[in-house]
């Protein structure tokens, strides 16, 4: 990615801001029709397992008429472990450290990935190409251009992918974006999202470090640039640097946006965003925020996101819970004060509040008003992954809970967020409150934001917060339109290294 040529920060208020194609014998496989196993089996390969991706080979282990036939990861020996434990279990798969060796493989039917980040958008776009369903863990994109070329991949080769948003199976949830949706708390005016997840610092190096021996680092890299590795742990924080991961925002940030943006209704990226945020606390190798507000301006009721990596205060291993107030001006507090993350959804309404973390409703003064369990449901609680099974077997990505396109949507909030993030510039904290001074909402986000950092021993008048300047998206085109337009959408994609190429014609 070329350097981003940096503009003095304008101040603007935010007042209404609250192929390489695969080898060929593979793209030419029959995309429509899947060469099934014995009685009828829906035959699974995973890619990328020495973390999440574990998760998916229990679930689909689980699933009557679904076996694991292959396994893929570019680290060799978190294959072998793969291999071992199924041979444990008396189950052959078919083991390979490159995937595009696996996607020649006729015998396999459903490709779900839990790889890097930076690998989502590749593994789903060359999967679908061929003839193969996908799950793809979130964020499913890397950028904004790699969604968007994954529901085209999807829709071109009439696949069934789901995105790992496994929230909108809870039944109790459905019926509590029902309720809302249907007005029974007034008019929605503002959505909270928000991930309290302590993250300690991934330490600083003075040069190259030594990839592992077991890792093929030139598949492990695939559609990133192949530099050095210049942080301690190759695995895991990747997450912290802007060539595979996308943060906080992007690491959970997908499932509290997805929730938002669903109750919303909204179908499409907002207008506008932008974002306050910064690494705090420790000094090392990490180049994405630690502690994050986003603003993302859907009309008439916007989301406002924040995510902390810090504790509630130095020394203490408790995370903050989420704090804000009603309408009223009644306190509204979800989670509470334990090393667990505290992660979830509040909804604001004219009535009333909706609380993610009770599954409940409540008045503006804190009463509780219902309390949501599914049981007024006809549906049934059928896992994220039975649910994907189901799709797969009966080919109408309708019955899909969640659906790439919808997959891609919420992703690309947090892609939003952190390209404002990353054209902004430190700024001192009374300028901030300048400028943020028309929004209650938003204001009151800043004063907790600075409130928390104080009790960890940063002082944002010694360490300014970076201010994102406010971008405006045209969401037809998701392209950035207006002031910074430029810079920004040279971060709506990124440079491709061969022949790891994310096409622009699927």
């Amino acid at each position: 990615m070329k350097n981003i040529t940096r503009r003095d920060f304008v101040t603007r208020s935010v007042a209404t801001c609250v192929a390489a194609a695969l080898p060929r014998r593979i793209i030419q496989a029959a995309p429509y029709s899947r060469v099934r196993g014995a009685n009828d089996d829906i035959r699974v390969a995973v890619v990328g397992f020495r973390s999440h991706g574990k998760s998916h080979i229990n679930s689909f282990r689980q699933l009557p008429g679904v076996r694991v036939v292959a396994l893929c990861d570019a680290d060799r020996d978190v294959l072998d472990w793969g291999v071992r434990v199924s041979k444990a279990r008396n189950e052959k798969v078919d083991a390979y450290v490159d995937v595009r060796k696996l996607l020649e493989d006729k015998n396999i039917d459903v490709v779900s990935t839990a790889t890097p980040n930076h690998w989502h958008s590749l593994v789903t776009v060359w999967a679908c190409q061929a003839g193969k369903d996908v799950c793809v863990e979130k964020p499913v994109s890397h950028n904004i251009f790699e969604g968007r070329k994954m529901v085209e991949a999807a829709r071109k080769y009439k696949r069934v992918v789901q995105a790992g948003t496994e929230s909108r199976a809870n039944v109790a949830l459905q019926e509590a974006v029902r309720y809302i949706q249907q007005g029974s708390l007034g008019k929605i005016l503002l959505a909270y999202g928000f991930c309290h997840k302590r993250r300690k610092s991934m330490g600083k190096v003075n040069g190259p470090q030594p990839i592992p021996k077991s890792v093929d680092y030139n598949l492990w890299t695939g559609p990133a640039t192949l530099m050095p590795l210049m942080r301690k742990n190759l695995h895991y924080d990747w997450h912290w640097v802007w060539a595979t991961g996308c943060g906080e925002v992007g690491n959970n940030g997908p499932h509290q946006l997805d929730i938002c943006r669903w109750i919303l209704g909204q179908p499409k990226l907002p207008p506008r965003v932008m974002s306050i945020g910064g690494r705090f606390g420790y000094d090392d190798d990490g180049e994405t925020p630690n502690t994050h507000i986003a603003v993302l301006g859907y009309e008439p009721a916007p989301i406002i996101y924040q995510a902390r990596g810090l504790p509630t205060e130095t020394g203490d291993s408790a995370m903050d819970v989420f704090r804000a107030v009603s309408s009223t001006g009644a306190p509204i507090r979800s989670g509470r004060e334990s090393p667990s993350p505290n992660t979830g959804v509040v909804i604001q309404c004219e009535h009333g509040y909706f609380e993610q973390g009770t599954l409940a409703a409540y008045d503006n003064d804190g009463k509780l008003i219902r309390e949501f369990t599914g049981e007024s449901s006809m549906a049934t609680n059928v896992s994220h992954d039975a649910n994907f099974i189901q799709a797969v077997r009966s080919r109408k990505i309708g019955e899909l809970n969640a659906e790439i396109l919808e997959g891609h949507l919420s992703t690309a909030l947090s892609h939003m967020a952190n390209i404002s993030h990353r054209l902004g510039k430190r700024t001192s904290r009374d300028r901030v409150k300048e400028v943020i001074a028309g929004n209650r909402e938003l204001s009151d986000a800043f004063e907790r934001f600075e409130e928390h950092l104080r009790a960890n021993g940063v002082s944002l008048m010694e360490a300014p917060a970076t201010l994102g300047p406010l971008l405006k998206m045209d969401p037809d085109k998701e392209r950035f339109v207006g002031s910074f337009a430029a810079e920004a959408n040279m971060l709506v994609a990124r440079n491709y290294r061969e022949p790891f190429v994310v096409p622009e014609n699927v």
